[in-house]
């Protein structure tokens, strides 16, 4: 690991036990979720420090779970920020307010440690808002990595530029930014645990109830397995006639089959596929909180290389991810058996593949 340094910074022997570190991830959803095993890198090390995390406001709850409270240490404060929302609106007197409201937060701690594991311009300059000590370290990512976004412009906020390898997992890739503003050895993931969620919150979380969904004679809902076909750019999605394939194997064994959407045109896409597969339902549409529920009591969670998709991974719920036009090193889950990651960039897995992955996942369920 090697860091470009831009000024003179103190070895890991001065920094404070009890640091007050920021950590600067604002958004997507896949992104802050593979933020997140930081937090418990930090605490491992670090228990006494304070954590703060600075986030979209959409992306809050995200981080909740993780808020230390009386019983947990996690995240000692969620700083909202509203820059989506904020630059729709920028001659609003109410956008100032809430800026200005912001950076009073950003400056209400001194923090020693800041790492910016973005790599963007709207993520560093939080880095300038925020109060520092005199000698804090700054830490972002000091070149681009395949496949992520990238502004190079970003370093000039740094004190401490990291070199990552241009093929980086996205866990690994905010690892190596925490490892070198702390001088710590690389964390080898074959060695060092990765968590996300308590090992409790998965448990607390109750059903979602929607329309359609079938129970069994003993009330209990029929066994379901969730697809996640919806994604931003079209060449990621998977092929239509694949989740009818796949969808109607699944129904003749039992399970019913969801097809969530989030946005018209994706909500028939879903009504298409649901209805060429037996007993299939498009459900209404949901929150990303109301997802956290969905999935945690889904039999099997089989979705492309997408935020939803990805939570239900960091969550430990058997998953199957599909990548059709993304590389699979970069967000595949690695940290549990329950996951199966199929395909690559440019080599969409048949429905064969999927359907077999997915029934050695239920069977390894009802086990």
């Amino acid at each position: 690991m090697t860091s470009q340094l831009q000024h003179p910074l103190p070895t890991v022997a001065q920094v404070n036990q009890a640091p007050k570190i920021l950590l600067v991830k604002l958004s997507s959803l896949g992104d802050v979720l593979h933020n997140l095993p930081i937090v418990w890198d930090l605490r491992k090390r670090l228990p006494e420090a304070q954590i703060d995390w600075i986030v979209e406001e959409g992306y809050v709850h995200l981080l909740e779970p993780l808020k230390t409270t009386d019983t947990f240490r996690g995240i000692d404060r969620i700083i909202p920020v509203a820059f989506r929302r904020w630059r729709k609106n920028l001659f609003s007197l109410r956008t100032w307010r809430e800026f200005f409201a912001m950076r009073k937060l950003l400056q209400a701690t001194t923090y020693g440690v800041l790492l910016e594991t973005q790599g963007l311009l709207k993520s560093a300059l939080i880095c300038a808002l925020a109060k520092k000590s005199e000698h804090a370290i700054v830490a972002g990512l000091g070149n681009a990595t395949e496949h992520s976004g990238y502004e190079p412009m970003a370093r000039m906020f740094y004190t401490q530029s990291v070199h990552v390898p241009m093929k980086s997992h996205a866990i690994d890739r905010s690892r190596w930014v925490m490892c070198s503003a702390f001088d710590w050895p690389l964390m080898d993931r074959r060695s060092e645990p990765t968590f996300f969620y308590p090992p409790t919150f998965v448990e607390q979380l109750a059903p979602l109830e929607f329309e359609g969904l079938r129970k069994q004679p003993n009330g209990m809902p029929v066994p379901y397995v969730v697809c996640f076909h919806s994604t931003a750019r079209a060449a990621k999605r998977w092929p239509t006639e694949s989740w009818v394939e796949l969808g109607k194997s699944l129904s003749s064994q039992g399970y019913q089959v969801l097809f969530p959407w989030g946005s018209p045109e994706e909500m028939k896409i879903s009504a298409l596929m649901a209805s060429q597969v037996p007993g299939a339902i498009v459900p209404r549409a949901i929150s990303i909180e109301e997802a956290y529920r969905l999935v945690a009591h889904a039999a099997l969670t089989v979705g492309v290389d997408t935020g939803l998709t990805h939570l239900s991974a960091v969550l430990g719920k058997p998953t199957v991810e599909i990548y059709c036009d993304s590389p699979r090193w970069k967000t595949e889950g690695y940290w549990s058996s329950n996951i199966a990651n199929l395909g690559d960039m440019k080599r969409i897995p048949l429905a064969s593949a999927v359907l077999e992955a997915a029934e050695a996942l239920l069977k390894q369920g009802r086990q």
